[in-house]
């Protein structure tokens, strides 16, 4: 190839959860939604808006030598419902005419989540994919990250040259991902052919069942590593996102070698067949509400116990629950749980009707006034206001969001009876413990923190908490890790848990 290599950047970074509000342009801009150069300069800034997989991208092509890019769109919604179909549509036609008036490029980058779902359609990473190889053609390469919840479609397999996904969760390789794509995608200019194996199980474990300290998916995700050599280019095993609720649900394994598809094809199915196995232990063990609370309020009397960490599963905004859920906190005021913390806690209205209040007023305040979702039950309490901010915070190292700038809105500290919340006005899950001391809150002093989230939360927190003192509580919500919770209706069925007779062939290739 003569000349700079010129790279076309474009895609949507979006996990939905079919079960939650269709979300739109304003969610999208509400996070990062950007166009053109606003993608390289929001990568090279300081703060990065955006997934660390397009600054690491991004950052490491800089770093490879000069390049010439083509940013086009890049919508990241995070975690949410499922995008609105004709929002979709605009996207998608967005990206088409910007990539047809970029051509000629030389390869094509998507920092993708891979997990998305529209109103209309089980399948928009593939479309996006598919949309770019038609304009494209067959020899340039196409190379898109995924998040290890990505759900896996054939087309998606198909239509692009190497997937990459994520190797850990909480995600602290983002950055590390995006910055392997830019090797990956010069390898594939340079001239090297993948050849690549694809294998989903019938299999869609609860999302507390997909961490990469420990356990089966640890141990399947470790092994994959340990064969990386100068033929196998790449290992991805990527869970799946179970409320995508879609016919492509299921644990993926994609295996990448440089020119040799037995050795792509017969590495796959090793890992497929070690984790079907043992997929006994992807069964989760939660621990009942009210022995959450009871929990709390034993280490508000006794300091002999040691803090605990209470992860509310069910109602995460990272797998596109409201993060308004009130069962843990209402049962923490009622008990009177003594230096309980919680936070993040979604609500708008109220974190507004505290600013109009003021620093050390008092009133009654009412949780979830405006919600609809089934599980954002109404709650009123008398609350003391401790603490205002317009919610503008930074990641904390260590952290799936380490050195990103983070909008949380304007931020409400209240205090009602025991216990103190961490209300916020743009739904985000709780990530470090900044989302509780950049407001004033002392994590390490609680002896019993909250956290609206389902795992992102353990690697910020690791600086306080072990894995032992860390509790998944068992409350209703829209990331249950109850499945049986759920009418699910997309999935091909029987699909294990959900079926436990469920069986597997392995392919005869």
């Amino acid at each position: 190839m003569a000349g700079d290599p010129k790279i076309a950047i474009l895609g949507i970074h979006l996990e939905s959860n079919r079960f939650a509000p269709p979300v739109l342009r304003p969610d999208f801009a509400e996070k990062f939604l950007a166009y053109d150069d606003e993608l390289l300069t929001d990568s090279r800034g300081t703060h990065p808006r955006a997934c660390g997989t397009l600054t690491g991208f991004v950052r490491e092509m800089d770093r490879l030598g000069p390049w010439i890019p083509a940013p086009l769109v890049y919508a990241d919604g995070g975690a949410a419902g499922p995008i609105d179909h004709d929002f979709f549509l605009e996207l998608k036609e967005e990206m088409r005419t910007r990539l047809i008036a970029a051509m000629p490029v030389d390869g094509v980058y998507f920092p993708e989540h891979g997990a998305a779902v529209s109103t209309a359609h089980p399948d928009p990473d593939g479309e996006l994919y598919e949309m770019a190889r038609e304009i494209v053609g067959p020899d340039v390469p196409i190379v898109s990250v995924l998040d290890l919840h990505a759900i896996v479609s054939e087309k998606m397999v198909e239509t692009t040259d190497v997937l990459v996904s994520y190797r850990t969760n909480p995600h602290v390789d983002q950055v590390e991902r995006g910055a392997e794509c830019a090797h990956v995608m010069h390898e594939l200019i340079g001239g090297v052919k993948p050849e690549v194996a694809f294998i989903r199980l019938p299999i869609v474990a609860p999302q507390v069942k997909q961490l990469t300290a420990d356990g089966l998916y640890a141990e399947a995700i470790q092994y994959g590593q340990t064969q990386i050599d100068d033929t196998v280019m790449n290992v991805s095993i990527l869970g799946g996102f179970t409320y995508g609720d879609t016919p492509f649900n299921g644990m993926s394994f994609v295996v990448t070698t440089r020119g040799n598809k037995a050795r792509a094809q017969s590495l796959c199915r090793e890992l497929a067949e070690r984790v079907w196995q043992g997929r006994e232990r992807l069964l989760p063990e939660l621990t009942p509400l009210d022995d959450c609370i009871a929990m709390a309020v034993e280490r508000g009397v006794d300091p002999s116990l040691e803090q605990i960490i209470i992860a509310d599963v069910a109602d995460n905004p990272g797998g596109g629950g409201r993060g308004n859920t009130s069962w843990l906190l209402k049962g923490l005021y009622k008990a009177e749980a003594k230096d309980a913390i919680l936070g993040v806690f979604f609500d708008a209205p109220l974190a507004a009707e505290a600013h109009g209040k003021g620093e050390g007023a008092t009133f009654m305040a009412r949780f979830n006034r405006s919600e609809t979702d089934q599980y954002s039950e109404s709650f009123e309490a008398v609350v003391q206001v401790l603490n205002l901010s317009n919610g503008q915070i930074v990641g904390r190292d260590p952290g799936s969001r380490a050195g990103m700038a983070i909008d949380l809105g304007p931020t409400a500290v209240l205090r009602l009876g025991t216990v103190k919340v961490v209300v916020i006005s743009i739904r985000q899950q709780c990530i470090d413990p900044g989302y509780f001391e950049a407001f004033g809150v002392d994590v390490e002093t609680a002896r019993t923190v909250v956290v609206k989230s389902r795992g992102h939360f353990r690697a910020g927190f690791s600086v306080y908490f072990r894995p032992d003192q860390v509790i998944e509580c068992d409350a209703p919500g829209l990331t249950s890790p109850n499945l049986s919770n759920f009418h699910w209706t997309g999935f091909k069925r029987p699909i294990y848990p959900l079926d436990m007779n469920t069986g597997w062939t392995p392919p005869d290739w």
